[in-house]
């Protein structure tokens, strides 16, 4: 209910779901009225849709804490107490991302040895490398723990690997940690001591330290940082994008030979937009908890937000859960 566009791409995108994964059954948590309207005029498969009324939502305007406290029935807090109770396998969202994690994190249970949960996003890199199959790498936290220990940096980089195995079915993807040098002892402390941790850490294939520069190159397939650090580089990636799409648009429209010359690059700019394509993988996981959540863009149409079920659906059925329990120090 509180995505930018309302309820209505979500149950279009939860309409796709029922008739291209047969296997899914999406659970639609929001105003009855508002989502069985949507449904009226939308194509999909009758069994495996179902509906639960919530009576309120939170806004992407409002303060997370204030509004979970005055709206408990909002479809965010409804739709995690669903999943907590095993009513559903995992929770997907488009609305208020402050509002979703802390409806979990009151909900759900974080996996033993993870002391903070992680909010990952998938970006493009220049190329895929490695054994996986698509262009992606992923980037933890972004934004769910502002400051992170060297025990939590090393609990995101086994929750980075896990997902990359999972979801990118890469059996074996390099993990790095963000610093400002490639050095092992570049970095604040607890970027030292999470790579001294790191480099003995089994089954974990590990890089060291990247640096920016690294993380649109694709250098390695997981880059582990902070939340702060971490959502300063989204904002930035998804900067360079926009600004590179509007340059492209402003050259065309001012001058012939300018135009002329994009023609020549458009195989490139187009690649440029498939690579960036954010609604081809859905959303972004929000790890360490006991059950699945995938956060989706505020900006999700319906392709985007089936895309996203269907990789929620993934990790529940890769047991993403123990999978990451399984790598993590013991």
């Amino acid at each position: 209910m509180g995505s930018d566009f309302g309820p209505a791409e979500l149950v279009r995108g939860a309409a796709d779901l029922s008739l291209e994964a047969p296997q899914i059954h999406a659970l639609v948590v929001g105003d009855r009225d508002a989502i069985g309207e949507t449904l009226q005029e939308t194509r999909h498969s009758g069994e495996r849709i179902s509906v639960y009324h919530a009576p309120s939502f939170v806004s992407m305007e409002e303060k997370p804490a204030e509004a979970l406290a005055l709206k408990p029935d909002s479809s965010i807090s409804v739709a995690a107490q669903l999943v907590a109770e095993g009513e559903a396998d995992a929770l997907v969202t488009a609305g208020n991302t402050g509002a979703a994690i802390l409806a979990c994190a009151r909900r759900f249970n974080l996996l033993p040895g993870v002391r903070r949960a992680a909010l990952a996003a998938v970006y493009p890199t220049r190329r895929s490398h490695g054994e996986k199959a698509d262009p992606f790498s992923l980037i933890l936290d972004v934004g769910a723990t502002v400051e992170a220990s060297a025990d939590d940096l090393v609990a995101f980089a086994v929750m980075g690997a896990a997902y990359a195995k999972v979801v990118s079915q890469n059996p074996n993807p390099t993990v790095a940690l963000l610093s400002n040098g490639t050095e092992a002892l570049k970095g604040p402390a607890c970027v030292v001591e999470a790579h001294q941790k790191l480099q003995n850490l089994p089954g974990l294939r590990f890089a060291g330290n990247v640096e920016g520069v690294d993380i649109p190159k694709g250098t390695v397939d997981v880059i582990v940082c902070d939340g702060f650090v971490g959502n300063v580089c989204l904002k930035m990636l998804e900067g360079v994008h926009d600004t590179v799409m509007e340059l492209a648009q402003y050259a065309y429209k001012s001058k012939l030979r300018w135009r002329a010359g994009l023609a020549m690059l458009s195989s490139g700019i187009r690649r440029l937009k498939e690579v960036t394509d954010w609604e081809q993988y859905g959303g972004a996981p929000v790890l360490g908890f006991d059950r699945i959540f995938i956060k989706a863009h505020g900006r999700s149409r319906a392709r985007a937000i089936a895309n996203a079920g269907k990789v929620a659906a993934k990790a529940v059925g890769a047991d993403l859960s123990r999978r990451i329990m399984e790598g993590l120090p013991r």
